[in-house]
């Protein structure tokens, strides 16, 4: 690339910091509004852009990704997971892809873990009704939740967060259990005192938690099917903060309003924003806008890692970060 500095399109409203050294470093194009690109407006940014730094928001489809110009050369994605984006049209294209791993694993895993509590604690039920007016004093047998305690934990996914929630979970007396589609390292499992299943289905019939930190692939649509979540104990609670297409949300709310299971911790929904209105109406459900990673230090390291990803690039070398590197 030559001395000129890149034209860098953003596609929403980052903090404001990461929005200043962008501009020192690059000829930055801000979206001051926050308000979502459209298709039209993405291929617009993709026809003029040398960098484009899209969200999850953001569908970066075969055909917008037809519609970049020459000078566009590398999609920096400001997130960790890329299946907003088409990879393979990328890749035919010549556009290097970059995501921001790593840096967003503490805060999902502490949502997490506050999913976990609220559900078993019926935190969101109780204050609710408190806000409501209906408190009408302590009572030996009002609002009785689950002790974690000696309870069973299945982690569907020990990556980086499955292990920075395991790390949480053990310091509330959880018993930690997981399948992923590799075995961790022996001295993980050590460390985080965990067993490993190599079924799903014999793991999740067997456990009274369950958190879902998988990545959201083709190979994980649907993982938690209908069929699987039928082998969930009576007592069991759900809890995700991964993707909402890894469990069949439809089959997951009819089980929920036949109380098929106890209940369920959901950061993220399949078809978002939308929300089933049968979940809205749930008590035993609790519902959060996709905040698993809205801590102010973590957008700012994912901000400075978009700009390590772009500069690099930039400087004529090959970002740290490539998920395609069209140069292999």
């Amino acid at each position: 690339m030559s001395a000129k500095k890149p034209l860098v399109v953003v596609t929403r409203k980052l903090p404001d910091v990461v929005e200043t050294r962008m501009m020192e470093l690059f000829d930055a194009r801000l979206n001051d509004s926050d308000t979502p690109f459209t298709a039209e407006q993405l291929k617009a940014a993709m026809a003029e852009a040398d960098v484009l730094v899209p969200t999850v928001t953001d569908r970066i489809d075969a055909a917008v990704i037809a519609a970049g110009g020459e000078r566009l050369k590398l999609i920096a994605s400001f997130s960790n997971g890329v299946d907003h984006i088409d990879l393979a049209a990328a890749k035919a294209k010549g556009i290097i892809v970059t995501n921001t791993p790593g840096v967003l694993t503490e805060d999902t895993a502490d949502m997490t873990m506050a999913l976990i509590l609220a559900v078993a604690r019926r935190v969101s039920e109780g204050e609710r009704l408190l806000r409501d007016g209906h408190w009408l004093g302590w009572s030996p047998t009002f609002m009785l939740g689950s002790r974690l305690w000696g309870k069973r934990l299945g982690i569907v996914g020990m990556g980086r967060i499955g292990s920075a929630v395991a790390r949480r979970a053990r310091g509330f007396g959880l018993s930690i259990h997981y399948h992923n589609r590799h075995r961790v390292d022996p001295d993980v499992e050590q460390e985080l005192e965990a067993t490993y299943w190599e079924s799903l289905d014999a793991m999740l019939a067997r456990m009274d938690i369950v958190s879902i930190n998988c990545p959201r692939t083709p190979a994980t649509f649907h993982l938690l099917s209908a069929r699987r979540l039928k082998l969930l104990r009576p007592t069991a609670i759900l809890v995700n903060t991964s993707r909402g297409e890894v469990i069949d949300e439809e089959a997951l709310t009819r089980m929920l309003v036949e109380r098929a299971i106890a209940g369920a911790g959901l950061d993220v929904f399949e078809r978002e924003p939308l929300v089933n209105a049968q979940l809205l109406a749930l008590d035993r459900v609790v519902l959060l806008p996709h905040m698993g990673s809205a801590t102010l230090e973590g957008r700012v390291d994912t901000g400075q890692r978009v700009i390590l990803n772009i500069k690099t690039f930039a400087d004529g070398h090959r970002p740290p970060d490539r998920v395609v590197d069209t140069l292999l």
